[in-house]
């Protein structure tokens, strides 16, 4: 037997008590964010201290965040609906299925998936971190220090606004990525040939349920809510300098985006399960 050598044993003790060590840090870390966000919504969701500036403030996040978005919003709704149309019409040809159901396939997409979970997972990375650079580099320079010291509630002063706004405005922007998305469709599905406008539009009118509508709306303001305070709260206590802010800004769209898909699991199966 060697000097160095060591029972396989001891090597398996020690990886096992290393790894417990690693999730017991990452389950106090967990739970530490998860408190501290909870103490900064308290003071987000306070009574704004005048409302007038509220008000101001509100329309100012809906022209930066919202509608600065339409952009993109609408490019990616239109190619969207494109590719779903000749992806379910390559997958349906048989003389069984009546061409109606390619319309009918991409509105359910739309309407029930890729508008609402696909247009805000990109705008968790255009609108998360805007937001969380914007409140990260107010902090870094003492802009919020500033704004503590004079009696201001900084908590609510910069991140309720932007909640505000985006819960408002982002289900009419996904009732114009649905529109958009279905005219895409149609375009693609008149240019190609693979079916008339006739069945397209009798596909989008068939078996239409208006709670899907319902549904995609409530999807989409809990996931602006969830964009815009959880980018809110890693820009808030950004600690350092501009390499943090950009952290900081990387860390809001990774956390944004998985709670999004988290959310629409738990959503799907609350209203459709």
């Amino acid at each position: 037997m060697t000097k160095n050598y060591k029972p396989d044993f001891l090597k398996y003790n020690r990886t096992s008590k290393l790894i417990k060590l690693l999730l017991s840090n990452l389950s106090m870390r967990i739970f530490y964010d998860i408190g501290r966000y909870a103490s900064l919504m308290k003071r987000v969701f306070a009574k704004p201290e005048k409302w007038v500036i509220f008000r101001k403030q509100v329309f100012v996040e809906m022209d930066n965040l919202c509608l600065g978005s339409l952009g993109i919003i609408a490019i990616i709704s239109v190619f969207m609906g494109a590719v779903i149309v000749i992806q379910t019409a390559y997958n349906i040809e048989g003389p069984l299925i009546p061409l109606y159901t390619v319309g009918f396939t991409a509105r359910q997409s739309l309407v029930l998936e890729f508008c609402p979970t696909m247009v805000s997972l990109i705008l968790a990375g255009k609108v998360g971190s805007r937001i969380s650079s914007e409140i990260g580099t107010m902090r870094v320079t003492e802009q919020i220090d500033a704004l503590e010291i004079m009696g201001v509630n900084s908590a609510n002063y910069l991140i309720l606004p932007k909640v505000t706004a985006c819960v408002l405005i982002n289900p009419f922007l996904i009732v114009l990525s649905i529109f958009l998305g279905l005219i895409g469709g149609w375009f693609i599905a008149v240019f190609t040939g693979v079916v008339t406008t006739y069945n397209y539009l009798l596909g989008i009118q068939s078996f239409f349920v208006p709670f899907e509508i319902f549904y995609a709306l409530i999807k989409t303001s809990v996931f602006a809510y969830i964009i815009t305070s959880v980018s809110g709260y890693h820009g808030y206590y950004t600690r350092g300098g501009a390499l943090e802010v950009g952290q900081s800004s990387t860390k809001a769209v990774v956390f944004s985006s998985i709670l999004i898909i988290l959310a629409n699991l738990v959503l799907t199966q609350l209203l459709l399960g």
